[in-house]
């Protein structure tokens, strides 16, 4: 699976439990960190653990595991990283506050809006 494949099921995994702005960015060539960063939010602590939850269910039905997750305990900034791919889920504030999207604003992205 290509890191492009990857994020666009991460993205998909994250819009099946009702994330909010769901971005993919396309840091290529501009980080060694990532190929791509998916971003977004859910309204709740509880609504972000079922989102890295489900991630985390659908990428291992197609054999992949991520290296490390965190922040899944506090929720709300959960981190999944599947090495090209790095999974953030924000509750709505610390989205705003962190701005990571903003930080790579220069970068191509990819946007669904669901909810």
């Amino acid at each position: 699976m290509t890191p492009l494949q990857l994020a666009e099921l991460i993205a998909m995994a994250a819009a099946d439990k009702r994330a909010r702005e769901v971005a993919t960015i396309d840091v290529r060539g501009k980080t060694t960190v990532a190929d791509f960063f998916v971003i977004c939010e859910g309204d709740t602590d509880r609504q972000v653990r079922a989102i890295v939850d489900n991630i985390e269910d659908v990428c291992r039905e197609s054999g992949i595991r991520p290296l490390n997750v965190a922040g899944v305990r506090d929720a709300s900034w959960a981190c999944l990283d599947f090495d090209s791919v790095i999974a953030h889920v924000f509750l709505p504030g610390e989205r705003i506050f962190y701005d990571l999207e903003g930080l790579w604003a220069e970068a191509r992205r990819r946007r669904r809006n669901v909810g």
